[in-house]
């Protein structure tokens, strides 16, 4: 049950992603991802009091607060990241450390001790993320050219994604830490506090450079549905730390870059190079083995 609650929460973080690093290319990328974080906010508040929370405390809210401060900075760098560079750099890159952290802290730290199955798993998703960043740029024939002959531009472009995708993954590194710490018993209710912690992160980004005025009702909308599906990402992400070892539900949530992926060559017509290729199966291999534990 906790591979799935992951993997379907790996499907919502992608999408979430996606649409909002689509809205982050013509709107003002702390802008979107405020008002995401707003839009989950409220959704949390609507859904905690329907779930079973028999002892809050103020630990556990504390530990949903520290995993909200993860989010802010995590959104933050990553939708300014795709906003000038490309979903296949940004994202997964992004999941370097925010993968790689947890499973050590897990392992380390918290008792953690996959089945052998799981391991080679483990090992198998650091190859899948590298494989699928290597993005490049695909001849007119199909064909791979990793090389730098691109404009200076797209270069600095790239340049400047992927230095945004590292410090997001060091933001969602603390979020999927944080958040597995708090109490179970106290529902959901940590993840209310995270998004409003996220908030918090997120309003002098905004305060600095306010754009909320220029946004259409219909940009509006759209950042409050990709929150929404990213809060229940998180949420979904939670109830598997609750049935699974966190370095296991980590990684398997770690692949949603596969999704802004797929997406890209589905919706934005990107061309998957054979390097994505090989990536996207490394995942799948990767998700059936720590199935398998």
């Amino acid at each position: 049950m906790g591979e799935a609650l992951a993997l379907v929460s790996a499907l919502f973080f992608g999408t979430a992603h996606f649409l909002s690093g689509l809205l982050a290319r013509r709107l003002d990328s702390s802008a979107v991802a405020l008002i995401g974080q707003l839009g989950g906010t409220v959704l949390m508040l609507l859904v905690a009091p329907w779930s079973a929370a028999p002892h809050i405390t103020g630990g556990a809210l504390g530990w949903g607060a520290l995993s909200g401060v993860g989010t802010g900075i995590g959104v933050a760098f990553l939708y300014r990241g795709v906003s000038s560079g490309r979903f296949s750099v940004v994202v997964p890159l992004s999941d370097v450390a925010a993968v790689a952290l947890p499973v050590l802290i897990g392992v380390a730290l918290l008792g953690d001790r996959p089945q052998l199955w799981a391991w080679y798993g483990i090992a198998a998703a650091p190859p899948a993320l590298w494989l699928i960043a290597r993005s490049g740029r695909a001849d007119e024939d199909g064909s791979d050219s990793d090389n730098c002959s691109s404009d200076s531009r797209s270069s600095r472009g790239i340049a400047s994604g992927a230095h945004h995708g590292l410090a997001a993954g060091l933001g969602f590194a603390l979020q999927f830490v944080a958040l597995a710490q708090a109490d179970p018993a106290a529902g959901l209710w940590p993840l209310v506090a995270g998004r409003a912690a996220s908030v918090l992160v997120l309003l002098p980004l905004v305060a600095r450079r306010p754009a909320l005025p220029r946004l259409s009702a219909g940009s509006v909308w759209g950042c409050l549905g990709a929150g929404s599906l990213g809060t229940l990402g998180i949420t979904l992400y939670t109830l598997a730390t609750r049935e699974q070892l966190l370095s296991l539900t980590v990684v398997l949530t770690a692949l949603y870059p596969a999704v802004p992926v797929l997406l890209g060559v589905a919706v934005l017509r990107e061309r998957l190079t054979r390097l994505q290729g090989a990536g996207l199966v490394c995942a799948a291999a990767s998700m059936a083995l720590i199935s398998l534990s």
